[in-house]
């Protein structure tokens, strides 16, 4: 196959896959036009909205802004999503004779094809329409427009290859997890921007401007700028300096592509196994835990936590929520301190279908349940586990939450609260566990077996509202001793009451759970292992 036509094939075969990949379901097809529409309606909208910039003294600052926040995005995504353009894994054209430089110019020419590239392109020729005053700088913007789309799209190719070894394997499908936190805390930082801007005007922008429309590819939309006051020299070297990353970008993805295809994959070589003390537990944390039945059902639940990847997203999301919620609202002076409690909220469902995570491999931990005491200690060390993680966590977000808003006098009942409400989610979540067990798919996206989402529903929002009932008396012992003129001095019993409250639900939580797990082993292990 010669060079000038590996560029078509390639092209072809990427149309070629995704027409393909969207037959071979209706609901696939149906996700894809209703992302398409969505990104298509939302890119309008921002277009209007730049194209209303026009003339604004300080449209620079938008349009500069926001290519570098583009091609921020195209370099992160790849190590986020890494599944999200399996069609163009090189490796999958590693025993076709087929020479890097060429190979290269044709995946690049794939990658324009998608819904990402056309989004950035909309956004792109709205800045252009932003800040282009004269012929000049139009069709200085439509050599900018195509360069910082090239750039961006290379950006992404180049760090994807360069990590692709790392994205296949386990460690880079954990990295995937991180995405929930990152577009989190992502989203709570572009809003507390945005109203700090509301605020202050687009003018507090021009520092951090001055140095990114020298940074590429922001230095291509800058250039349309200075073609427009007449800076012509100016606008060449920073069209250069994008042409310059272009082709550093082109030569780096060369580079690690021929690396890539010539050198052998040592991504399947065994780990070493943990070092085990005689008592059978492994080195590290597994010293300081109980010993017997306790520490074992610890550890392995910890172990979830740290390996399994449906697992780790759900408690990275819970911690980044739980911290997000109550530390920004308190950083945008809307908050209460109250607000501490959603982290209490948010970790204690991780309690909840406590059995589903183990799949169908429950049948090994069935098999070691003989008795309404060994679901207790089960159930128990579940639960210890968990408690690990969530009390310090708690009180590390109710202690920054009032730091940051000043109100020292209110942290004991804060900590009462969450403890209570934590020992409520604890309790209802055990017994939930046992009582509405549900399957939790190992591949795919989806935390509900299919036929089981009502059962999903139940347990955790019908838990949560129990929690809260529980949480009852606490709640109005906090509302009488605020409103009540001699209470204010007596609030700091509600920490000692809160936490004795919450330990005493969780433990008639757990002692009520144990009986329905031991008696009704089969049935959860058949709910569990679904598919």
């Amino acid at each position: 196959m010669s060079a000038d036509s590996v560029t078509p094939v390639v092209v072809r075969l990427k149309l070629s896959l995704l027409r393909n990949g969207l037959r071979q379901s209706s609901g696939r097809k149906a996700a894809y036009v209703a992302s398409l529409v969505v990104v298509l309606l939302f890119a309008a909208l921002q277009l209007l909205g730049l194209i209303a910039l026009r003339g604004h003294p300080h449209a620079l600052n938008v349009t500069v802004l926001l290519t570098a926040v583009l091609a921020l995005g195209w370099a992160v995504m790849p190590l986020f999503f890494p599944g999200g353009d399996e069609t163009l894994d090189p490796t999958r054209l590693v025993m076709l004779p087929l020479r890097p430089r060429p190979l290269v110019r044709a995946l690049l020419a794939a990658s324009l094809i998608g819904i990402g590239p056309l989004f950035t392109l909309t956004l792109l020729v709205g800045s252009v329409i932003a800040t282009a005053h004269g012929a000049a700088a139009y069709v200085t913007g439509v050599v900018a427009t195509v360069l910082a789309l090239l750039v961006c799209v290379a950006l992404a190719r180049a760090v994807a290859t360069a990590n692709l070894r790392l994205l296949t394997s386990r460690r880079g499908r954990d990295l995937a997890v991180l995405s929930g936190l990152v577009i989190a805390v992502g989203a709570q930082v572009v809003n507390f921007g945005a109203q700090r801007l509301g605020s202050s005007g687009l003018a507090t922008l021009d520092p951090a401007v001055d140095v990114l429309r020298w940074v590429p590819p922001a230095s291509a939309l800058g250039a349309v700028d200075s073609v427009s006051e007449g800076s012509y020299a100016v606008a060449l070297a920073q069209l250069a300096l994008s042409g310059l990353a272009l082709a550093a970008l082109l030569s780096y993805w060369q580079r690690t592509l021929t690396r890539l295809m010539t050198s052998p994959d040592g991504s399947t070589l065994q780990a070493a196994e943990p070092v085990r003390d005689k008592a059978g537990r492994s080195s590290g944390l597994g010293r300081l835990l109980p010993a017997g039945r306790t520490g074992t059902v610890m550890e392995r639940s910890l172990r979830y936590v740290w390996r399994d990847p449906k697992t780790k997203a759900a408690w990275v999301t819970s911690l980044a929520i739980g911290l997000i919620v109550p530390v920004f609202n308190a950083l945008q002076g809307t908050g209460s301190i109250y607000f501490a409690c959603f982290a209490a909220g948010m970790l204690g469902i991780q309690m909840y279908n406590q059995f589903g995570q183990d799949t169908s491999a429950f049948w090994m931990v069935a098999m070691t349940i003989s008795s309404t005491r060994d679901a207790y200690v089960e159930l128990r060390g579940r639960a210890l586990a968990l408690l690990l993680i969530t009390l310090p966590y708690t009180a590390l977000v109710t202690v920054l939450t009032t730091a940051l808003l000043g109100d020292w006098a209110a942290l004991p009942e804060v900590l009462g609260l969450s403890f209570a409400l934590l020992g409520a989610m604890l309790a209802t979540g055990a017994w939930s566990s046992a009582r509405f067990p549900y399957s939790i798919p190992q591949e795919g996206y989806k935390n509900v077996a299919p036929g089981q989402a009502g059962l999903a529903w139940i347990s955790i929002f019908g838990g949560m509202v129990a929690a809260a009932l529980l949480c009852a008396p606490v709640i109005a012992l906090t509302i009488w001793l605020n409103v009540s003129s001699t209470g204010e001095n007596w609030t700091w019993l509600l920490l000692p009451l809160g936490t004795a409250y919450g330990t005493l639900l969780t433990l008639a939580g757990l002692h009520l759970a144990a009986p329905r797990t031991a008696h009704h082993l089969p049935e959860i292990l058949t709910a569990v292992s679904k598919t």
